[in-house]
C-alpha cells in the first residue's frame, strides 16, 4: 500500500502520461509560462455523467413513482439529483487537484488484496448496470421499428460501437454527441409535458417531502429505488477520470481555473438531467395516476398507454426516441467507466474498440438470457436486479472517495472540510442506508 503522496506526481508511467492534447501545455513546461485556459475549455466531462443520470432505471423509477404517487416523490427526485451533484463535485475534485481518478488512487493507497475486490465488484457493477441500458435501448429500438428484442440488443450493440468510433477524432466530438442526445431528450420531455397537461401546482407542493414518506413502505422502497438508480458508482470514477488532466502538475492557479470551469459544467449538466428525470416523474403523474393507472412500471406498457391517454400518437413515438437516446448514451458512459476502472486499478491499458467489445460482449449475454426468459416485460425485471447489484456497490465507491476528499495530506488546502465534508458524509450514511433498506426488501420479500 503506498501513502506517500508525493507518489501522484511520479512521471514517465501509464498513469502521468508526459502531455496532455486537450490542455495545449506540455506537463513539464513551467507553471509561470502555461497559458490562461477559459472555462469553456473544460466543459464536456459532464455531460458524459448527466447521462448516467437518465439511463433507463432512472426511468424504470420515475414511471413507478409518478404512475402510483402522483407528483409527491418529486422532493426524493430533488434530494437524489442535489446528492449527486454534491459527489460528482467531490469526484472531481479529487480528479482536479491529484490529477488522479478514484480507481488509481484506491489502488494506491489500499492494499493488493483490497483493490482487487474493489475492481472486481466495479466492474460487476458496471456490467450489471450496462444490461440495463442495452435491454432499455431494445425496448425503445422495438417500441420505433417493430423489431424483436433480440435484434434490439444487437442494434443496441451496433449504435454504442458507431458512437464510441468518433473518439477516433479527439474525445470533443463525443462529447459533442452526447450533449446533442441530450438536448434532444429534453426536447422530447418538452413536447412531453405540453401534451399531458400537467398540473403545475400539484408539482411544486410535489417539491415538499410527503409525511407519509416515513411511514408507506410502498413510498420508502421507491425513494429508496430513485436513490439507487441516480448515483451510480460507476460515474464517480469516471467523473473523477475525465478531468484528471485539467491541471496536471499545475499550481494552485491552475486547479483553482480548472475547478471554476469543472464546477459549471458539472452543475449544468446534472441540472438538465433532474429536470429530465423530474419532468418523466411529472408526466407519469399527470398522464397515467391522474387516470387511474396506479400500476405503470413497465417501459412497454407505459409506451403502450401513453398515446392513447393523451390522446396524441406522437406521446408514444416521442416517448421511445427519448428511451433510445438516453439508453445509447448510457451505454456509451458506461464502455468509458468500464476502461477507466480497469486502467485505474489494473494500469491496464487497451484499446478503446477492445474495451467496447469486451463491455458489450458481458452484456449482451445476460440481456439476450433475459429477453428470452422474460420477453417484452423482462425490461423492469432487469432494471430491477441491476440497481440490487449497483446498491452493493455504491458504497464502496463513495466511502474511499469522502476519505480522499478530505485528506489534508493528499489534496492539501483544496481537500473538503466542515459544512460539505459533513454533507458529504452524510449523503454517505443516507446512500448505504437506504440502499440497504433496497436490498433487504429484495431478497427478503417483504
Amino acid at each position: 500500500m503506498n501513502t506517500n503522496p508525493s507518489a501522484l506526481t511520479s512521471s514517465g508511467t501509464a498513469d502521468d502520461p508526459q502531455s496532455d492534447p486537450a490542455s495545449g501545455f506540455q506537463a513539464g513546461q513551467p507553471n509561470g509560462s502555461r497559458p490562461k485556459r477559459g472555462w469553456f475549455s473544460f466543459v464536456g466531462a459532464g455531460a458524459l455523467i448527466a447521462v448516467g443520470y437518465m439511463d433507463p432505471g432512472n426511468w424504470a423509477t420515475a414511471l413507478a413513482s409518478g404512475a402510483k404517487y402522483g407528483y409527491q416523490l418529486l422532493s426524493v427526485v430533488l434530494l437524489a439529483s442535489l446528492m449527486g451533484l454534491l459527489l460528482q463535485w467531490v469526484a472531481s475534485k479529487v480528479g482536479v487537484v491529484t490529477g488522479r481518478d478514484l480507481a488509481q488512487l484506491c489502488r494506491q493507497r489500499y492494499s493488493r488484496r483490497t483493490t482487487l475486490f474493489l475492481w472486481i465488484t466495479s466492474e460487476i457493477a458496471i456490467i450489471a448496470c450496462d444490461v440495463a441500458e442495452v435491454v432499455g435501448s431494445a425496448v425503445a429500438l422495438q417500441l420505433l421499428l417493430g423489431v424483436s428484442l433480440t435484434v434490439g440488443v444487437l442494434m443496441s450493440a451496433v449504435g454504442t460501437f458507431a458512437m464510441l468510433a468518433l473518439q477516433s477524432r479527439g474525445q470533443r466530438p463525443l462529447q459533442i454527441a452526447v450533449t446533442t442526445l441530450i438536448f434532444f431528450v429534453g426536447f422530447c420531455f418538452v413536447v412531453e409535458l405540453a401534451l399531458a397537461n400537467p398540473s403545475w401546482r400539484g408539482a411544486l407542493a410535489g417539491l415538499a417531502p410527503p409525511t407519509a414518506l416515513l411511514r408507506d413502505a410502498g413510498m420508502i422502497w421507491l425513494a429508496a429505488g430513485i436513490l439507487g438508480a441516480t448515483v451510480m458508482p460507476h460515474n464517480l470514477y469516471l467523473h473523477s477520470a475525465l478531468v484528471k488532466e485539467h491541471a496536471k502538475n499545475g499550481n494552485d492557479e491552475a486547479i483553482s481555473d480548472a475547478m471554476k470551469g469543472v464546477n459549471i459544467d458539472t452543475f449544468a449538466s446534472l441540472s438538465l438531467a433532474f429536470t429530465v428525470n423530474a419532468s418523466l416523474l411529472i408526466v407519469a403523474a399527470a398522464v397515467f395516476h391522474a387516470s387511474g393507472h396506479y400500476d405503470v412500471n413497465d417501459l412497454a406498457d407505459a409506451h403502450r398507454l401513453i398515446a392513447p391517454l393523451v390522446g396524441n400518437q406522437w406521446a408514444s413515438i416521442v416517448f421511445a426516441a427519448a428511451l433510445l437516446a438516453c439508453g445509447l448514451n448510457a451505454t456509451v458512459t458506461g464502455t468509458l467507466a468500464g476502461q477507466a476502472v480497469m486502467e485505474g486499478f489494473l494500469q491496464l491499458r487497451i484499446a478503446r474498440w477492445a474495451r467496447a467489445l469486451l463491455t458489450r460482449a458481458l452484456a449482451m449475454g445476460p440481456a439476450l438470457l433475459a429477453v428470452g426468459a422474460f420477453g417484452e416485460h423482462g425490461s423492469n425485471q432487469l432494471l430491477v436486479a441491476s440497481q440490487v447489484v449497483l446498491s452493493l456497490q455504491l458504497p464502496l465507491a463513495v466511502i474511499p472517495l469522502v476519505r480522499f476528499a478530505s485528506d489534508a495530506g493528499l489534496m492539501g488546502r483544496w481537500r473538503i472540510k466542515r459544512i460539505p465534508l459533513a454533507l458529504a458524509w452524510l449523503c454517505a450514511a443516507l446512500i448505504v442506508l437506504l440502499n440497504g433498506a433496497l436490498l433487504w426488501q429484495l431478497l427478503t420479500g417483504s
